[in-house]
């Protein structure tokens, strides 16, 4: 009989094709291609904002939890590098000028829900941002770096100083993910939340490609 799947293992999998779809959503295809801005990727910061802010103010919260605490760390907090980035890319004012989309507010709204009931729900949000962030996140910080000409600037968000090595952090990551103690049922669950945490970064994307269309016209 054949060794059980990990469940770090069985997560990637069933959520590879949402994720390669969010990757390859209109508005970041063309960020990613050059065909976007320096006002996308801004407006693109800007949402970020919202949703690490609901993020880790819950992270808070579930660091009483015995199961979530497990994979909240201090090294992940993205918070402090945003606002430095807003800063330099809007001006010390940021917060005058900055505003959710519908689905940044559906988004922030279902990670607040989790948050305050359900362990396996916030893990599910925290994998799909962070893991992101420490994977095809270095590249898309790298190329915005290049498109731009920024350094640190502007793009501290992709930046984990404290991180030295991030495959082995996802390595652990991942290892932490197998040892949680759900079962087949709970276990399913995380990965459909995975699934709609994906779909919200999707339709944020179309979102920002309409506040883009709409500025146009």
């Amino acid at each position: 009989m054949p060794d059980p799947i990990p469940f770090s293992t069985a997560l990637r999998e069933r959520s590879s094709g949402a994720h390669s779809g969010s990757e390859h959503a209109g508005f970041m295809a063309d960020l990613m291609s050059g065909e976007g801005t320096r006002a996308d990727y801004t407006a693109l910061v800007v949402q970020h904002w919202y949703i690490y802010e609901a993020l880790e103010r819950v992270a808070e919260q579930m660091r009483r939890d015995p199961v979530a605490s497990v994979f909240i760390s201090d090294k992940l907090t993205r918070m402090p590098a945003l606002e430095a980035d807003l800063e330099f890319l809007i001006g010390a004012d940021w917060r005058d000028h900055i505003t959710p989309l519908p689905t940044t507010r559906r988004y922030v709204d279902r990670i607040n829900m989790v948050g305050a009931t359900w362990p396996g729900g916030f893990v599910a949000h925290q994998y799909t941002r962070y893991l992101g962030d420490l994977s095809g996140g270095q590249f898309i910080g790298r190329l915005m770096a290049r498109r731009f000409g920024f350094e640190a600037n502007g793009i501290g968000f992709y930046l984990f100083a404290d991180i030295a090595d991030p495959k082995a952090f996802k390595e652990v990551y991942r290892e932490q993910l197998d040892a949680a103690p759900w079962d087949a049922e709970e276990q399913a669950r995380v990965i459909d939340e995975v699934l709609l945490a994906y779909r919200f970064n999707t339709e944020l994307f179309d979102d920002l490609a309409r506040a883009k269309q709409s500025q146009v016209a």
